[in-house]
């Protein structure tokens, strides 16, 4: 009997024995913060680097302007509408792009004497958009005012469509070759080994609106015209993309 007491105290001290392992091996996983311990395990460096891209502006964006006057609403919307249409006949026959018409807006003027508002008569406007290639543009802005136009409300210069694409895949390869760049002045600054790349993120490509330009213009009785040539500058495309290394 005594033998059988020794042998199941020894079956119940490593019973014991074991299951404080287990409890004890538990108790580690349960204090370990797995987020901690990737932090602890994974450094990073994160830098964004910046691309500029400077294209020529070969088109330009105008805004011609219809606009008459007279005693009746009849009267000056058909002559706003003749006018008009012999614009934009002009315009598609010079193959002009993005051709818009803003539509008649008529609209009543009125004289004030002595407090009192009286009905002079009406004003019919319309806006033509387009736009065309500069070289050809100061010439077409004089054949649109023989043929009606009555004001240019705004020119500018932008670059072709195809253009801007092709200087956003630049602009972004500058971009990343920036990043690059900066992470390997840091890291040969602190004697590090760059890591592989553990993120990247490209916050656009963008192209900013046309550039305004004012010029000397003369005016002839009823018009606004711009007789100085139409001189188109640069436009420029800017990207910027962000690259996560390790180390």
């Amino acid at each position: 009997m005594s033998s059988n007491l020794q042998r199941g105290d020894r079956i119940n001290f490593r019973s014991l024995l074991t299951a404080l392992c287990l409890t004890l091996t538990l108790v580690s996983f349960v204090g370990l913060d797995p987020a901690a311990a990737g932090e602890q395990r994974i450094r990073t460096l994160t830098v964004t680097g910046r691309g500029v891209e400077a294209i020529p502006t070969t088109q330009t964006q105008v805004r011609l302007g219809v606009e008459v006057q007279g005693k009746t609403a009849a009267e000056v919307q058909q002559e706003a509408a003749r006018r008009s249409s012999a614009v934009v006949e002009l315009l598609r026959s010079r193959q002009v792009e993005k051709l818009e018409t803003a539509g008649i807006t008529l609209s009543p003027t009125y004289s004030y004497e002595n407090n009192q508002q009286r009905l002079t008569g009406y004003t019919a406007t319309n806006t033509v958009s387009f736009r065309i290639n500069t070289a050809s543009a100061g010439t077409l802005l004089d054949d649109a005012v023989n043929a009606g136009a009555t004001r240019i409300d705004g020119v500018s210069f932008a670059a072709a469509e195809s253009a801007i694409e092709s200087a956003r895949k630049q602009a972004l390869k500058k971009a990343t070759q920036d990043a690059q760049a900066q992470a390997d002045a840091v890291f040969s600054a602190l004697n590090l080994k760059r890591g592989e790349i553990l993120g990247i993120q490209v916050n656009g490509a963008i192209a900013p609106p046309p550039m305004y330009r004012q010029f000397a213009t003369s005016r002839p009785a009823g018009a606004d015209i711009i007789t100085t040539p139409v001189v188109g500058g640069e436009q420029q495309v800017e990207a910027s993309v962000t690259l996560q290394f390790g180390y």
